[in-house]
């Protein structure tokens, strides 16, 4: 008995000691209790979430989790909030029953620890989950269909080949017609231990697999190419000699950074900032405002990247379905990649942590996806007079916060920049492997002799394509209550007032409803566009306002008719704006994955709402066209673009003019 009670002892001991540092893990992860309505989920918060599921709706386990965040609160709600007042906590779910074959929507209650909704999805498929490829390469490689496909071109050992998943894209009859959740695998062949098997397609060879009934429903075969055995590794022992190190280059913060970080609140200089890792958008931005004498004044409520396509331009058979929804067919969130400072970010960053859910509801850390630093931003601003020999001018800093997504292939750094006087600029960083195609070409017969790419390599052709980034943008420039104008510079003709031809003007023109609202950018015209209040004047009597000043972009190349213009409709212009409406978060609508044509913003335009003294949502479509060159070749170097979102009279003067210089001895 007494040994019985001593082992008894020892177990208790033992389950309250694992009960303690699952605790005290937990709260690491969970990183205290929610302070304000905006604040991430916690890992205790998943859990209450996933337990009323799976308790409510008595799930299986062939429910898995494709998406659990943070319902967001009512917008007044958040804009009322005080410190210490209670506020409601939700958690948003999207579901997938393997058995049944159904996507549930769900948010609940987090206090009440209640199902508030719960709904059917009719519509289209959810995002990917990481089980499902790993699904497609066991189906794939079983399939005798299959493996004499690969015998066909000479390969007995199946195991180095990797099958490449991607959405369906433009569906035939039979698979728009099938209700299955499909997915296409692309297979190549890495020899000799290659890494990059990127650069050893099978060309001409696509599979279609039936992912819940586990079953390859189609196979297309059209016939043999030969392809790349060379070694397109990149890591440093595949390059080798490596070119002498430049000395290094450091930049240094002796006193620490100027930021403050509460929470997932930043404060930079003047800026005030909250943040969020959303599974499927990344990078959220929320309640952007700047300081101006003393007053904090709204910008953005928030702000994400909303949808990306990225068309390949080959009309081959199996090319001419590859168009990818990055966001809302792979989640662009759920695959950030870890920082590494010294490289993706300076060695000065601070790296954080984001907390997703798994397929089976449990919490999810990705580590360092998110990297916060300040970079010397080049001159703000000087003047030398040379009458006085006078000398004034300073250095300007600017904040950055920095992800990078890894999807397939390509690599997309995300960066949201601070600068000092006001401006927001979003860069989108574009690199990884170009998408190839073997070829029995080895010689290039004529520049570009490939008509839909480029040959990188022998046997290798890099495919043209796109890439549309659509981002939202809710402005709350001085409160909610903003309009939009239009802003076109045209040259004046030749006329009594204007004898010699010099002069041109800017000309606004109000954009007052949803469907005037669809423009796109003109170099001729210098097109810009410009939110301002309409309940608030600057100190020389104009409304306050934010423009959106367009950098690189690309005309969408795609046919009307073509099945990814139709899903893709965000992408045939730059810019539009509509009325806030809560749900309407995609540019591409909810589900793109085996969606329908038409949904997200054609939908919402629709009714034509007013955009005259409205809380504003502009959408801004930014698009570069890839010709792929040879030094791009087998990894690209970053192909940046932009767009700045700039004060437009919000203040009435320089709000830089009286910057202090860190290195000056204070006065």
């Amino acid at each position: 008995m007494l040994r019985r009670r001593f082992w008894l002892f020892c177990l208790t001991l033992l389950v309250c000691l694992s009960l303690g540092v699952w605790g005290l893990s937990q709260r690491a992860v969970a990183k205290g209790v929610p302070k304000h309505p905006l604040d991430p989920l916690t890992a205790e918060e998943i859990q209450t979430a996933v337990r009323v599921l799976k308790t409510e709706k008595q799930l299986g386990k062939q429910v898995i989790f494709i998406d659990l965040a943070l319902q967001e609160p009512d917008k007044q709600t958040v804009l009322n909030f005080q410190n210490q007042q209670p506020f409601p906590r939700q958690a948003a779910a999207i579901l997938r029953d393997l058995g049944k074959h159904l996507t549930y929507e769900a948010v609940v209650d987090l206090q009440g620890q209640r199902i508030n909704t719960w709904q059917t999805v009719t519509q289209g498929q959810p995002p990917f989950a990481d089980s499902d490829y790993e699904t497609l390469t066991e189906v794939v490689k079983a399939d005798p269909q299959w493996q004499a496909a690969l015998q066909k071109r000479g390969i007995r050992d199946f195991k180095p080949a990797v099958i490449d998943g991607w959405a369906l894209g433009l569906q035939n009859e039979a698979e728009a017609n099938s209700g299955k959740r499909l997915i296409r695998g692309i297979t190549y062949y890495p020899t000799a231990g290659r890494k990059n098997y990127y650069g050893a397609p099978i060309e001409n060879l696509m599979v279609t697999v039936d992912l819940e009934r586990r079953q390859l429903v189609d196979i297309r075969d059209y016939g043999v190419v030969p392809f790349s055995k060379a070694n397109f590794d990149y890591d440093p022992d595949s390059v080798k000699p490596l070119q002498p190190a430049l000395k290094p280059l450091l930049w240094q913060q002796p006193q620490g950074a100027s930021f403050q970080r509460q929470g997932n609140q930043i404060q930079w200089h003047n800026w005030t900032f909250r943040y969020l890792m959303h599974p499927r958008e990344g990078l959220t931005l929320y309640q952007v405002s700047y300081k101006d004498q003393g007053q904090e004044r709204p910008v953005l409520y928030r702000a994400s990247l909303s949808e990306m396509v990225v068309p390949y331009a080959d009309p081959t058979p199996p090319w001419v379905v590859r168009s990818a929804f990055d966001v809302g067919e792979y989640r662009f969130g759920w695959l950030s990649t870890t920082l590494v400072k010294g490289k993706d970010v300076p060695n000065h960053a601070l790296l954080l942590d984001a907390l997703f859910t798994d397929e089976q509801g449990q919490p999810s850390i990705s580590k360092n996806v998110l990297g916060i630093y300040e970079r010397d931003g080049g001159i703000l601003w000087r003047h030398y007079d040379f009458n006085t020999e006078d000398y004034q001018g300073h250095r300007a800093r600017e904040l950055v916060l920095a992800t990078v997504s890894a999807i397939g292939n390509y690599d997309y750094g995300i960066n949201w920049v601070f600068h000092q006087d006001g401006t927001l600029t979003v860069e989108v960083d574009l690199t990884g492997i170009m998408l190839a195609q073997a070829t029995a070409q080895t010689q290039d017969e004529g520049h570009h002799s490939t008509p839909f790419g480029t040959l990188v390599a022998p046997n290798v052709v890099a495919v043209n394509h796109q890439h549309f980034m659509n981002f939202r943008l809710d402005f709350d420039v001085d409160g909610p209550v903003n309009n939009v104008a239009e802003m076109n510079v045209k040259a004046l003709p030749v006329s009594d007032t204007n004898p010699q031809g010099n002069a041109f003007s800017m000309q606004a023109q109000p954009l007052r409803r949803e469907t005037e609202a669809v423009r796109d950018v003109s170099l001729a015209q210098s097109r810009t566009w410009v939110i301002t209040s309409a309940q608030h004047q600057n100190s020389l009597g104009a409304k306050t306002g934010y423009m959106l000043m367009p950098g690189g972009n690309a005309p969408f190349y795609p046919a009307s008719t073509s099945n990814v213009f139709q899903r893709g409709q965000f992408a045939r212009h730059h810019f539009w704006a509509t009325a806030y409406h809560p749900q309407e978060r995609y540019a591409g609508g909810d589900y793109p994955n085996q969606g329908l044509p038409n949904q997200g913003l054609p939908q919402w335009i629709a009714d034509n709402q007013s955009l005259e003294n409205q809380d504003l949502v502009i959408w801004y479509t930014m698009g570069v066209t890839h010709i792929p060159r040879p030094e791009e070749w087998p990894i690209m170097t970053v192909h940046p673009v932009s767009f700045k979102i700039m004060p437009w009279g919000f203040f009435g003067q320089n709000p830089v003019l009286n910057v202090a210089d860190p290195l000056d001895p204070p006065k």
